[in-house]
């Protein structure tokens, strides 16, 4: 009787894991707006995208995102045209009602368009000239936020962290003030808020 029992307990454990995996199982598809502080820059430049993410279970999800910047960057003395962003990473935390507080790690570039601008000629280069040849840096975004349920199917959310940019090296930063030899990271504050929906 006593093995009876506990055999019943665990074809219920078994068999009840999958259904409750899949109720919790969702997709999610977002539109947002995002503004950034760039650290090294002084600026701030704001956005808009969109975001794709799976969370196959209600303790972990897995994200994409991709966000234009359609303006000129930094302010004042401009040597990028628009830019986009990807990211790509996962989030963990739990589901509390209709609240799931997460903290997130992605991975991913930052585009800069690139513009023409006069640079000194000097070794090494100023960090803008370097950057207004264009293309890709390489960053990581670390952070956290909230998603709050407002229905079977809607939600919105808000997230912040810490956007890391790897800048290249040797160059001069801060106004020829300071001379990097290699390659580093500069810290911006990246704020978003979107809304979707789950299906």
């Amino acid at each position: 009787m006593k093995n009876l029992v506990v055999l019943s307990v665990i074809v219920c454990c078994v068999s009840g894991r999958p259904a409750s995996a899949q109720t919790s199982s969702s997709f999610q598809v977002a539109a947002q707006v995002a503004v950034a502080r760039s650290g090294e820059f002084e600026s701030s430049e704001f956005g808009f995208g969109g975001r794709l993410a799976w969370t196959p279970n209600s303790l972990v999800g897995f994200e994409s995102e991709i966000t234009v910047y359609p303006a000129e960057f930094p302010n004042g003395f401009a040597f990028s045209g628009s830019r986009i962003e990807g990211l790509f990473g996962l989030t963990a935390g739990p589901r509390l009602g209709g609240l799931r507080p997460f903290a997130r790690l992605r991975a991913g570039f930052l585009h800069y368009s690139g513009k023409p601008i006069a640079c000194v000629a000097i070794f090494p280069p100023p960090l803008n000239c370097l950057l207004a040849a264009g293309g890709n840096r390489p960053i990581v975004d670390l952070g956290g936020g909230v998603e709050l349920f407002t229905g079977a199917r809607t939600f919105i959310r808000a997230d912040a962290g810490d956007r890391m940019v790897r800048y290249p090296g040797p160059s001069f930063v801060g106004g020829l003030r300071r001379r990097r030899d290699t390659g580093f990271f500069g810290h911006d504050l990246r704020v978003a808020i979107g809304a979707g929906f789950r299906f």
